[in-house]
């Protein structure tokens, strides 16, 4: 049976710890002189995650140990998202959609959401474009309500660097990335006084995915 990319983790156990870094690529130049400053914002905006699992048995650990020998290191992707962050905290009622195609940077135009409600989606609420191979994951910054017409500007981090399509939906709940893992090597440590074997994986290198253009995941069992 083939293996198709985008996996999707195993549910159980949760994380024990979970990190998601927001990495932004901006130079600064700075005068030996008078310190004056500039600043050069560059295309590069990535999350990063630093997770750790808990100590496993076997039929637990097994599970995740097939999910990560399947990616063989930086080669699959697979889907996450923040596990503090699967419900916003705005009212994200309606059925949102992107509106408008060639839409790019900081900011989207979408409509669909229920007509002039107040905190339609709130700072840090995440939201999700597309599906499967295309999915990109994405922060909303600012408190938005949407006006008589069900529309709404999102602004959003990381820039879209690839315009989403007229009507793509909008998902607003359990929003997930692309990820890839960093690191070619995996390895089971085995306690053998206890019987539990956590994993250790070191993980984390960029997905060819446009929208966040790379987004590394590091992924520390049981080492937080």
């Amino acid at each position: 049976m083939a293996i198709t990319f985008p996996l999707s983790h195993p549910a159980t156990p949760g994380f024990t710890s979970f990190e998601m870094k927001r990495i932004g690529n901006v130079g600064v130049a700075s005068s030996v002189f008078t310190f004056k400053q500039e600043i050069q914002k560059h295309q590069g905006q990535v999350w990063a995650i630093i997770a750790s699992l808990p100590p496993m048995n076997r039929a637990d650990a097994a599970e995740w140990e097939a999910f990560i020998t399947k990616l063989n290191g930086p080669e699959g992707t697979f889907l996450i998202g923040d596990p503090d962050g699967q419900t916003p905290r705005g009212i994200a009622t309606g059925t949102p959609l992107v509106k408008g195609a060639s839409q790019l940077g900081n900011s989207l135009i979408t409509d669909g959401w229920t007509i002039d409600t107040t905190n339609v989606l709130l700072a840090n609420d995440y939201i999700q474009l597309s599906s499967g191979l295309t999915t990109h994951l994405h922060v909303n910054l600012n408190d938005v309500d949407s006006d008589g017409a069900g529309e709404a500007t999102l602004d959003i981090w990381p820039d879209l660097r690839i315009s989403p399509l007229n009507n793509d939906p909008i998902i607003v709940t359990s929003c997930k990335g692309i990820f890839r893992l960093l690191s070619n090597e995996f390895a089971n440590q085995i306690n053998v006084i206890t019987s539990i074997s956590p994993l250790n994986i070191k993980s984390g290198v960029p997905t060819k995915a446009p929208a966040e253009s790379i987004i590394p995941i590091h992924i520390v069992n049981g080492l937080p």
